[in-house]
């Protein structure tokens, strides 16, 4: 069952965290690159919305996995020390984007967008490829950290 579960793991976080780097690095460039707002923001919501779907399955995944790693390899403990810095980091990451997909987006973020986009596309799109570069940053640091302090690396301690 461990075996299985981090497999889940690892091929959960390579999705989610892959599509965070293909809207951020590709698609969103793509989108900004079309003469039209309105194309841009059609596109690019009928991207997002497929996308976020697969961003909530794997987020979830990704979750239940890691907890359930954390539990059978009783580092509940880890989480109060410094060493363990990069357990912190990915719980924060998979926190962030949880509560993304799951409350901010659907409850406020997807009126919002269509709002702002509606009254300046420029700007709407500037912020939303800032956030993504802000979240891929934030996801490839605890994706570093996880690596390297799960193979015995670390920076405290």
């Amino acid at each position: 069952m461990f075996i299985l579960a981090l497999i889940v793991h690892v091929i959960a976080v390579v999705l989610w965290i892959g599509g965070v780097a293909m809207v951020t690095l590709v698609i969103l460039p793509a989108v900004r690159s079309l003469k039209s707002a309105q194309e841009q923001v059609e596109l690019f919501e009928r991207i997002e919305g497929r996308f976020a779907w697969q961003a909530r399955g794997t987020t979830l995944l990704a979750g239940l996995s890691g907890f359930y790693l954390v539990g059978r390899l009783g580092l509940w403990s880890s989480f109060d020390s410094l060493q363990y810095w990069w357990l912190c980091a990915m719980f924060a990451v998979w926190l962030i984007f949880t509560f993304v997909l799951f409350v901010a987006e659907p409850l406020y973020l997807n009126w919002a967008f269509q709002h702002w986009a509606k009254a300046a596309p420029e700007r709407t799109f500037t912020l939303v490829q800032r956030l993504h570069w802000l979240a891929l940053i934030l996801s490839l640091i605890a994706i570093a950290g996880g690596v390297a302090g799960s193979h015995g690396l670390t920076l405290f301690g």
